[in-house]
């Protein structure tokens, strides 16, 4: 490992910083350099959420900021996290004609910015990735995809560095062979071996993107190795580090989850009964992390310096960033949780989530879809997220789908989303 006076400068998120005002009249104006950032327009509306010390301002649901493009369902291993356990759809690489389309149709989304490569497949399995990366920068987006890294051999990894891929996330849910293998049924050296190819291509090239990121699925069977991750990440000179829960799609998987207790955790105001506990930093050792989780197993609102521990609750972040999802055969949903029918668990029960699509870009333009009333009034409900808390409840027939809920709510009932709870997240 180089040391690290010679490691390069490895690109971060810019954070932009700015004030504003209030006006005469009570009026919360942003700068212009922040509105034109989130590509907001006059007549726009902004969601606030409040606490006793801060202020959160979320954009309006109705801006496409972020386009997730299903290359294809193929995959050359098998995870024993992966749906395709429980899955017998074809494996499809989407066709390099439909992809132009999704591009083309996409110039239409002024304030769309981001196109990431994701959903079920492995996207290094198609054979025109390098040109779909490189034609959608042509276009001015910025790229990233996601992939388990085995396939990233030298020379796709310098034609993807070449087509200027901006952010590679490689998915690594364990450190030591032994557990690497465990979950992923192949070699962690070998992915090592590719992540220390793609830095030496970086320096050959004088190229530092794509920035790299590490994706961890964590559970009872590999969590022992969280530790470690930083080091790893360290060493194949990576800026993120993403940790995510498992998503359980077999009665196997339902018993290595590590947020049993954490889903009852009440989004709730302070009471009597339930004491807000504010908490500042401190050395997370044992015996403080002792007292707090003794805390949230009591279910009192815990801050951690000013910030709510729970503050990620009952809030989609796919609908809250402005995303959409276009799956290999063209068909639009909201979110990746939605792109396919699949059967996950939830409390013991066994739960069938249908697909929710809302067209396909074969048959009308992403922008018409995406403008739709139907989608409209779907990204309105689910940023005001009035479901049932299917994942505090003990559990009922409606929680063994999302065709509805106890609230009455339409197909697609979200109040059992994992990814809505902050359990389970994806770059």
């Amino acid at each position: 490992m180089p040391c690290r006076d010679a490691l390069p400068k490895i690109p971060t998120e810019k954070i932009l910083e700015a004030t504003a005002r209030v006006d005469e009249a009570g009026r919360l104006v942003l700068p212009a350099e922040v509105a034109a950032h989130w590509g907001l327009r006059p007549g726009d509306r902004l969601r606030l959420a409040t606490n006793s010390h801060r202020l959160a301002i979320t954009r309006s649901p109705h801006h496409l900021v972020k386009l997730y493009v299903e290359s294809t369902t193929v995959c050359n291993l098998a995870c024993r996290t992966c749906v395709r356990n429980t899955w017998d759809e074809p494996a499809r690489h989407m066709p390099l004609d439909l992809y132009q389309q999704v591009l083309e149709q996409a110039r239409a989304m002024p304030d769309l910015r981001l196109l990431s490569f994701g959903g079920i497949g492995e996207p290094l399995t198609h054979p025109h990735l390098p040109e779909m990366v490189a034609q959608a920068k042509a276009q001015g987006l910025t790229v990233e995809l996601i992939t388990n890294g085995t396939l990233l051999e030298p020379r796709l990894a310098r034609a993807l560095i070449e087509a200027g891929l901006d952010l590679l996330w490689v998915s690594i849910d364990g450190t030591t062979p032994e557990s690497y293998d465990d979950v992923r049924g192949a070699q962690l050296q070998v992915v090592l071996d590719h992540l220390s190819d793609l830095q030496r291509i970086h320096r050959d090239v004088g190229r530092f993107t794509p920035q790299l990121g590490l994706v961890f699925v964590a559970m009872k069977r590999n969590v022992a190795d969280l530790p470690q991750l930083p080091r790893l990440a360290r060493r194949v000179e990576a800026a993120r580090i993403m940790v995510t829960n498992v998503l359980p799609y077999t009665r196997e998987l339902a018993d290595e989850i590590l947020y049993d207790r954490a889903l009852f955790l009440p989004r709730s105001a302070p009471s009597p009964l339930s004491p807000q506990l504010s908490m500042p930093n401190m050395d997370w050792d044992a015996q403080v992390g002792t007292v707090l989780v003794g805390q949230l197993r009591a279910s009192a609102p815990v801050y951690l310096a000013d910030a709510p521990l729970d503050w990620s609750r009952n809030t989609c972040r796919f609908i809250q960033q402005g995303c959409a999802v276009v799956g290999q055969d063209g068909r639009v949903a909201p979110c990746l949780s939605l792109l396919h029918p699949y059967t996950t668990y939830l409390h013991g029960h066994e739960r069938r989530i249908r697909a929710y699509h809302l067209g396909n870009v074969t048959d009308r333009p992403l922008a018409e879809i995406w403008g739709d009333a139907e989608y409209v009034a779907f990204r309105e409900r689910v940023a005001a997220f009035d479901f049932s808390p299917c994942t505090i409840c003990g559990g009922c027939d409606d929680l063994k789908a999302n065709e509805t809920d106890c609230f009455g709510s339409p197909f697609p009932a979200c109040g059992g989303c994992l990814w809505a709870q902050g359990m389970v997240q994806c770059p």
